[in-house]
């Protein structure tokens, strides 16, 4: 039986990387985003001397958990999230009392009580005024020293017991299926310890690899029929357990064909949630990841998978050029996949990019190539995660299209045939395009049948959470506002203004 021990004659262990906080970072550079925090450690009362060493050490995992000043401005930078939703380890298992068992000590020469000073230290101030820091930060350096010292703690860095750990993520996905079904709208029943998650496991197998497929599947399912906005903080435990299984490896190389690609398209629906809720960044980090992970296995169709929901994320983001041209890499992927429904998707999401640039030809010239594509019917190369793609979306996809481009008419027929085809379980898609068509009539000048539609997307707001829609409302009802007084908008006005306000 292995000991249940570890001594501090054990070698150290390198930090591993807190990738989640690197992603949040996004295009900015380190310097920039040490920047960023200092003015929101500002609007909170907070006082942090955060540059882009500090930042480095984060992003290389040598911070595992920040001071409680960092905390209180990080939490303030993201709100919604926690420590562990930024890559930290939770605080009790850095400060490492419990843990120290009794033939440990601290590091020679670096005693508990040592400030370190130098971690905090701004690149604009002057190197010798370190005395006119802030006390709470000073007092809380502590914390940072803490950071380093316990990578020698058992609790970080255990060897012993692998066996039980890797059965704790093997229970968290082969039983995820069953607790959302119950609850569909509650924790997706993947929760991991972050402190779990650091440890080395054994390698994966086929089950873990048919449970994050089938966890992909069921935050599909949930997201069409209740929208975003209440799945996606869930949806964040079962991403990291999907990587702590990838970078666990598997004893099959099919099994890791198959553990790359489920987490890729995890990545993705998670960047889906983090999307159509309105967390831009988020969902191009997290679509990102999926595309570095495509490329790394040499997966095709995930790679036209990624790029695709990148094309629409840039369009909705106000970068159509970069929607034509991350289209147009999804269609080079995909070409060679045989999926003539996934080429038309593709040529719907570089249509949309045209329109964003007003290049009305283009548009045109794309949508002609959808609807082609999707004339030659399906067939049994098209991916699962196209499951949601019919005539429904094709028709709701170009009334968006025309009304980009200003013609409103044009855009509410298509946008009512989206509705009127549109299987009435799927409530999120079936409330987006009553949105659509709403807000294509109210700009048409056609007040009355806007507020109707308007009236029909409230009516199922009950059961779908989604920023998109919402905002898609707000924007029709300023558009109707000079119509109150007629009876059907001024009672889609007053019931829209009776919503709760989204957090």
């Amino acid at each position: 039986m292995a000991s249940s021990t570890v001594t501090s004659a054990q070698p150290e262990r390198p930090p591993r990387p807190n990738l989640a906080f690197r992603r949040l970072r996004g295009k900015r550079s380190p310097a920039e985003f040490a920047a960023a925090v200092r003015r929101a450690a500002r609007e909170i009362g907070e006082r942090v001397s955060c540059d882009a060493r500090y930042v480095g050490r984060v992003e290389a995992g040598e911070i595992r958990c920040p001071n409680y000043a960092y905390e209180r401005v990080f939490l303030h930078m993201f709100p919604g999230r926690t420590l562990t939703d930024l890559g930290f380890a939770p605080r009790s298992s850095v400060r490492g009392r419990q843990a120290r068992g009794a033939g440990e000590s601290w590091e020679a020469g670096e005693p508990y009580k040592t400030h370190d000073t130098r971690d905090d230290r701004d690149n604009r101030d002057n190197r010798d005024n370190r005395d006119n820091r802030d006390n709470r930060d000073t007092r809380t350096d502590r914390d940072d020293r803490d950071d380093r010292d316990d990578r020698h703690t058992q609790d970080l860095y255990e060897t012993h017991d692998n066996n039980k750990e890797s059965d704790v993520l093997r229970r968290a996905f082969m039983t995820s299926g069953a607790t959302v079904a119950a609850a569909s709208l509650g924790p997706l029943g993947l929760a991991l310890d972050a402190a779990a998650a650091g440890r080395p496991t054994r390698r994966a197998g086929t089950g873990e690899a048919g449970a994050l497929e089938e966890a992909v599947r069921r935050i599909r399912l949930l997201d069409d029929r209740h929208g975003a906005d209440g799945l996606y903080r869930r949806a964040a435990a079962p991403l990291r357990t999907a990587y702590a299984l990838l970078d666990a490896g598997a004893s099959r190389q099919a099994t890791a064909d198959r553990l790359y690609t489920g987490a890729g398209e995890l990545a993705i629906s998670v960047g889906w949630l983090a999307h159509d809720s309105g967390r831009f960044d988020d969902a191009r980090s997290h679509y990102a990841e999926a595309l570095a992970t495509a490329r790394m296995n040499g997966d095709a169709g995930l790679e036209a998978h990624a790029f695709c929901n990148m094309a629409f994320l840039a369009r909705d983001a106000g970068r159509p050029r970069e929607a034509v041209r991350a289209a147009q890499a999804a269609q080079r992927a995909a070409r060679p996949l045989g999926s003539d429904r996934l080429m038309s998707l593709l040529s719907l999401r570089e249509a949309g990019g045209w329109a964003g640039l007003a290049d009305r030809v283009g548009c045109e010239q794309a949508l002609v190539r959808a609807q082609t594509f999707y004339g030659r019917g399906p067939s049994e190369t098209d991916p699962e995660w196209m499951s949601f793609y019919g005539e429904a979306e094709l028709e709701g996809l170009e009334a968006q299209c025309w009304s980009t481009l200003g013609d409103w008419p044009r855009a509410a027929r298509h946008a009512r045939r989206a509705a009127d085809l549109q299987d009435p379980h799927f409530t999120r898609n079936l409330a987006l395009y009553s949105a659509e068509l709403a807000d294509d009539l109210a700009r048409g000048g056609r007040p009355d049948e806007a507020a109707g539609a308007g009236l029909r997307v409230l009516d199922l707001l009950g059961e779908v959470q989604s920023s998109r829609i919402h905002t898609m409302l707000a924007g029709t009802t300023r558009v109707l506002l000079p119509h109150r007084r007629s009876p059907t908008v001024s009672t889609f006005l007053d019931r829209h203004g009776a919503l709760p306000r989204p957090a």
